[in-house]
């Protein structure tokens, strides 16, 4: 899914004048270059009123624009022709202009809320969001335009990380016209963000918690149910909007290569939680029996993970300024085997690549730990502990099973900082309990779990990461409505990955959230040494905790009910010897042989590539009960 809010303004064409009603068209066909004084004679010519719309080029247009405003300045019709100016100018992406020009059309006619909300688009555009959200504040339009400037709002404002104020906007883009999926999607997942319990009651005339469950996103419902059925309604409705058919495939029914050509398709090749898993497997693919490919539609952030997961490659092909069919087209020409998508409904996904089908065999792995109901793919990967036998039939593409633990991750020995628990703000002496967790995945079930553990295992705290700030505010209020002292609810700067896995050693139980478990932060704070508790569900999101516990050996820590999820955390902070025994258990490298050998999982996960490519070209069935 990709959560930036997509919902914006076309600007208005030259035409906008005339269908507003404000000024008669007299159309003015020149077509330059023309000579200068018959071009000045036919612009005096012009009856009172009247505007000129057509020119052949861009520039053609700026320039006509200019000399009439040179030679009639003073006509009424001047207000139009500022504003088309700026149509042109900002087709020119000489946004500054075009916001000078859209501010002259303003002082002539203050109620042209077109030229305002033109204006805050090339505002906007020129980096001044602050500027564009105050000129649209100040715009007036009619009910219809009223709620894409609400929505246009929002979307800056999420981008700017002001939580609050977006849900106040969508709200009110609701309150006009309910039946809008997308704002619905944002306004909900923006109430997770905020701890707004519970996040789907969203009190707008014409939404029940039906719709708006329906309605709420696939990522956001990851975190409202453990049902895979109702996440996969929610990623079908989802996809039926967004990723049209586009009615033709590329794929041959297979190639015959002598190494079978394996295509990662990613918005998340850079400095990306996804890149720190993937990017040793890339390196350690066997090239004897695969050529790796990557194609990355990831923005350019210059690390140095950006760069070591580009040279695992054997061919990068960037395809971020490519279309969906383009990039499909590309990856047909390639000819790859199996193509891989790491995003699934994330941020940047590309999966409008995979409807053109440019592969004979198409997967989805790690990005998405949910439901991908795409006809195009033709399986998800996981393994036994995330998506059992009994579950299989929920899940829509159908099940590849990895043997072992489905989580890639890099083994490579970090290099650390030294951290104390002075330095990160925690108490010297007491029982820390962690989440690293964003507050969408906090329900308010877990919240009121969290506040019986600590109220039951005296001297503890909390130690959660910092989110949007009006989140925290509403945890600590809720927290001090349990009788707890905020004191002992400690929330976490961001940190550089380094320093954050370097701290998970400071605290003493990692508590994980449910229905969405933690998937790379519960591997790091294992890594690290953390003991974690999970509660495990039915959805492969609150399975792959317990994934990661079995794969450490150390099932201890998967409980199945709210009550013994909290019995079990209190018990492990009132008995020294238990928690020695957890602790001591994951400092003699259970991580590094379960989770942490690279070579390993890349050999697993290459029998199952190859058991899924033999199968769809109908040469034998994939072990495990995988279905392609």
């Amino acid at each position: 899914m990709n959560n930036a809010f997509t919902a914006t303004f076309s600007l208005p064409g030259d035409d906008t004048l005339l269908r507003l009603g404000l000024d008669r068209l007299g159309a003015l066909a020149i077509c330059p270059p023309a000579e200068q004084a018959h071009l000045d004679r036919a612009i005096r010519a012009l009856g009172p009123g009247t505007v000129i719309t057509l020119a052949e080029s861009v520039a053609d247009g700026v320039a006509l624009y200019r000399r009439w405003l040179a030679l009639r300045e003073r006509d009424p019709a001047a207000c139009g022709i500022w504003y088309n100016l700026g149509v042109r100018l900002h087709a020119s992406d000489d946004s500054t202009g075009a916001a000078q020009a859209f501010a002259q059309a303003l002082a002539l006619k203050p109620d042209l809320w077109p030229a305002a909300i033109a204006r805050g688009m090339a505002l906007e555009t020129a980096g001044q969001a602050e500027a564009a959200l105050a000129v649209w504040r100040q715009a007036l339009p009619p009910a219809e335009e009223r709620v894409r400037l609400h929505n246009q709002i929002a979307r800056v404002l999420e981008q700017q990380g002001k939580v609050a104020e977006a849900v106040e906007e969508l709200r009110a883009s609701l309150l006009i016209a309910p039946d809008q999926p997308d704002v619905q999607q944002h306004l909900i997942h923006n109430r997770q963000r905020l701890a707004e319990w519970p996040p789907l009651a969203l009190d707008i005339p014409g939404i029940d918690q039906g719709t708006a469950l329906l309605h709420c996103g696939p990522l956001a419902c990851l975190a409202l149910t453990d049902d895979p059925q109702v996440q996969s309604a929610v990623a079908a409705d989802w996809i039926a909007r967004k990723l049209p058919v586009p009615g033709t495939q590329l794929a041959a029914a297979g190639y015959g290569h002598a190494r079978l050509r394996i295509g990662y398709l990613s918005a998340d090749f850079c400095r990306h939680a996804m890149a720190f898993l993937i990017t040793e497997v890339l390196e350690q693919h066997d090239r004897g029996r695969f050529e790796v490919y990557g194609y990355c539609a990831s923005p350019e952030d210059g690390s140095a993970e950006q760069r070591r997961l580009r040279a695992a490659l054997d061919t990068y092909v960037p395809i971020g300024a490519l279309s969906d069919e383009a990039a499909a087209r590309h990856i047909r020409a390639d000819e790859i085997d199996i193509l891989i998508d790491l995003n699934g409904l994330t941020r940047g996904a590309r999966l409008g690549v995979l409807r053109w089908r440019p592969a004979p065999v198409q997967l989805t792995y790690l990005g998405f730990v949910g439901p991908v109901p795409l006809p195009e793919l033709d399986g998800f990967l996981c393994d036994e502990v995330t998506v059992p036998a009994w579950y299989e039939a929920a899940y829509i593409p159908r099940p590849v099973r990895i043997a072992g633990c489905f989580q890639a991750n890099d083994g490579r020995v970090p290099s650390l900082p030294e951290v104390t628990r002075e330095s990160e703000g925690l108490p010297a002496t007491g029982f820390v309990f962690a989440c690293a967790a964003h507050h969408y995945k906090i329900t308010a079930e877990v919240f009121s779990d969290w506040c019986a553990i600590a109220t039951a295992v005296e001297g503890s705290v909390l130690w959660l990461a910092q989110d949007t700030a009006e989140g925290q505010q509403a945890l600590t209020r809720r927290w001090r409505a349990a009788g707890l002292d905020p004191a002992r609810l400690i929330f976490a700067a961001r940190v550089a990955p380094d320093r954050y896995r370097a701290r998970l050693a400071l605290a003493d139980l990692f508590l994980d959230t449910f229905p969405y478990n933690a998937g790379t932060v519960a591997s790091d704070a294992l890594r690290m040494g953390l003991p974690l508790l999970t509660r495990i569900g039915q959805s492969f999101a609150s399975r792959m905790a317990a994934s990661l516990l079995t794969a450490v050996d150390q099932t201890e820590g998967i409980t199945t009910t709210r009550a013994d999820y909290v019995a079990r955390a209190i018990q492990i902070a009132q008995d020294p010897s238990l928690h020695a025994r957890l602790q001591g258990h994951l400092q003699t490298g259970a991580w590094q042989r379960g989770l942490g050998d690279s070579r390993d999982f890349t050999r697993r996960l290459e029998e199952t590539l190859v058991e899924a490519h033999s199968s769809r070209q109908g040469q034998r069935s994939p072990s495990r009960g995988s279905t392609i």
